[in-house]
């Protein structure tokens, strides 16, 4: 049993081993081309926060990563583990994870004939797309809290609906100026080589980070976004998640 079921109620049932042997030279180039896709266009357009975090958590270009080095190398910063899951989780299993600091990661990896989307989730979506941020401290402040808000709201199916539109405009979809410039923060951004070019065209709305808006506004996940939120700092997204859970929690 992984060590971080014994914190784990309602993830228990999820958490798994990642086999790291097991991965194919085939599976390991696939990653290899995943990320050589997207890293030219993120050396330019990715938050500088997104590219330390890939340097300091030991992700490479050339192999799948080992979960439990990365987690290593991320605890000592931030307290965070990338923690081996077997799909998608509950939304009170996943809420209780982030609010341990625990992210639930899936280590299988997309197929090499999907390499731009994929419905399902993926280690390639959830190592390179999420865990680099989690090693920036008010980042990882803001994505714990934010666990440990939902999980007050347990049963409460609209405020975690409103709760569920702030996660897809910042951790998912988020948009950051820094330095007179629009960065991409959020995991969708940064894992999709097209929808981060579908952004640095000019292709949605980039509206100031508006709390009451964000809370209220309906995605898709199934088209291009046609709005996105930039917020002016990370203490800024924190700062809101405390916002919210004041106002909801």
């Amino acid at each position: 049993m992984p060590a971080e079921a014994v914190h784990l109620e309602l993830a228990r049932p999820y958490l798994i081993q990642q086999d790291w042997k097991a991965y194919t030279p085939e599976q390991h180039a696939t990653w290899s081309e995943l990320v050589r896709r997207c890293m030219p266009q993120l050396r330019q357009h990715a938050c500088q926060e997104y590219l330390d975090g890939f340097e300091q958590i030991g992700l490479r270009e050339d192999s799948i990563p080992d979960l439990a080095a990365v987690s290593a190398k991320l605890e000592p910063r931030t307290g965070w583990n990338s923690t081996p899951v077997s799909g998608y989780l509950p939304a009170d299993a996943f809420f209780e994870m982030l609010a341990a600091k625990r992210f639930p990661t899936t280590t299988t990896l997309r197929d090499k004939n999907s390499l731009e989307y994929t419905p399902e989730p993926d280690i390639f979506h959830d190592v390179f797309g999420h865990v680099p941020m989690h090693a920036h401290p008010v980042f990882a402040s803001f994505l714990n809290e934010y666990g440990r808000i939902c999980m007050r709201m347990k049963g409460r199916k609209d405020d975690l609906t409103r709760m569920g539109r702030l996660f897809w405009f910042t951790v998912e979809f988020g948009v950051i100026r820094q330095h007179g410039a629009l960065k991409v923060y959020g995991s969708g951004l940064i894992s999709s080589h097209g929808e981060c070019s579908y952004v640095m065209e000019g292709g949605p709305e980039i509206r100031d980070f508006n709390l009451d808006e964000v809370l209220q506004h309906d995605f898709s996940i199934s088209e291009m976004q046609p709005v996105l939120y930039a917020v002016e700092s990370f203490e800024q997204i924190y700062e809101v998640a405390q916002e919210a859970g004041r106002r909801l929690g």
